[in-house]
C-alpha cells in the first residue's frame, strides 16, 4: 500500500510521525483543504505526466493549473497526463494519494513556482486520506526535486 511506502520512506529521515492519516478523504484539492482546514491553494498537488514514455511528477499549488504553452516550452512536448489506470503502476501511488515521496525509481520531480508564495504546504502522503505538512525547503529536499519550473497559470500572487 502506498501510505506504508511513504511511511517507510520518511522513516529514514525520522519524520514518519509527521504524517497525518485523516478521517475523511483528501483525494482532491477541495476535499483536502476542507478536512485539513486550510486554503485550497496551500495544498501541494502532485500531477503525473508522461514525457516520451517516461513518467514525471510536477508538484503545484492547489489553485494552479497546467499552462500548456509553458509546459511545452519547459519540456519540449505537449502535456500528457498519465491515464488514471496506469498511475499506480508507473508512479507507485494511486490517484488521490499521488505524492513525490516513496515513488518508483527513476522519476524526476519538479516543483512549480506557484508554491513559492507559501511558507508551508500540505502534500499527500500516498493515500486518499493522508498528508504531511512541510516547509518549502523540506518539500524540495524530501521530494528530491530536480528543479523549480514555471508551468502553471491561474494562480494568484500572495
Amino acid at each position: 500500500m502506498s501510505l506504508e511506502r511513504v511511511i517507510h520512506y520518511f522513516e529514514q529521515f525520522d519524520i514518519a510521525d509527521r504524517i497525518c492519516v485523516l478521517s475523511d478523504s483528501s483525494a482532491t484539492v477541495a476535499l483536502a483543504a476542507a478536512v485539513i482546514g486550510c486554503a485550497p491553494k496551500e495544498i501541494a498537488k502532485t500531477m503525473s505526466f508522461l514525457v516520451e514514455g517516461k513518467p514525471l511528477l510536477i508538484v503545484t499549488a492547489g489553485d494552479a493549473k497546467i499552462d500548456n504553452r509553458k509546459y511545452k516550452a519547459c519540456f519540449q512536448v505537449k502535456a500528457k497526463m498519465i491515464p488514471s489506470d496506469q498511475v499506480e503502476k508507473l508512479i507507485g501511488h494511486d490517484v488521490g494519494g499521488v505524492c513525490p515521496f516513496g515513488i518508483n525509481d527513476g522519476i524526476d520531480v519538479y516543483l512549480d513556482v506557484s508554491l513559492r508564495r507559501f511558507t508551508e504546504v500540505y502534500p499527500a502522503a500516498g493515500s486518499a486520506n493522508s498528508m504531511i505538512k512541510m516547509t518549502l525547503p523540506e518539500l524540495e529536499r524530501y521530494a528530491q526535486a530536480k528543479e523549480w519550473v514555471d508551468v502553471c497559470k491561474d494562480w494568484e500572487e500572495a
